[in-house]
């Protein structure tokens, strides 16, 4: 008696719809992306350097409470307003003698800032305060420090300091890379990024 052959499922088209399937997921699935602030922090100190002394009218105080209210200088501010706040303070120039700004524009005001080179921004925050607030707060006081690096990158090379920036990173940049780097060096040394963070308030 002759024996029947088991029927088969053809599974020939499985790996093409299991393709097509791959593509329609990579095509239409939107990926999360984390929103943050790329931070270097500073090298360890050793223990007995003493922290310098810094006059009070160098320090431009930001704190953020824990309904996410806006203080600066112990005054409410709205948010659109804190970054030409942080302008105004970093490019006062109100220093005398060794500690005077030659470059900058602002109200010379005796009682604010002495030099964009001891400026310092103190910002405090709360424990409970909203991350996305602490986000856009730290972008304000960024911001402001890029606006008047690209004005002075702008005034000494023809070109922004964004641009620098991004030339430095272009691999087919056509100029000099070290006479970019040492450009780039001098806006930064003119208005350094110093950002001060305290341990967050309970």
């Amino acid at each position: 008696m002759a024996r029947r052959a088991a029927p088969e499922v053809n599974a020939g088209s499985m790996a093409d719809i299991a393709f097509l399937l791959l593509i329609f997921f990579l095509v239409t699935t939107t990926i999360e992306t984390d929103t943050g602030i790329s931070r270097k922090l500073p090298p360890p100190q050793e223990e007995d350097i003493v922290p310098p002394v810094l006059k009070q009218k160098n320090i431009f105080v930001v704190e953020l409470n824990k309904n996410n209210d806006l203080l600066v200088e112990e005054s409410p501010m709205e948010l659109k307003d804190l970054r030409e706040a942080a302008i105004k303070f970093l490019d006062n120039g109100g220093g005398r003698g060794e500690e005077a700004c030659s470059y900058c524009q602002g109200d010379r005001d005796p009682s604010s800032s002495d030099n964009p080179t001891k400026a310092v921004i103190s910002l405090n925050n709360n424990r409970e305060t909203n991350y996305s607030a602490y986000i856009a707060v730290q972008n304000e006081l960024v911001a402001a420090y890029t606006t008047l690096r690209n004005r002075e990158a702008q005034r000494l090379f023809g070109k922004t300091f964004v641009q620098m920036e991004a030339d430095f990173k272009d691999v087919n940049y056509s100029g000099s890379k070290t006479k970019l780097k040492e450009d780039i060096k001098k806006i930064q040394f003119l208005f350094p990024e110093k950002l001060s963070e305290a341990e967050p308030k309970k």
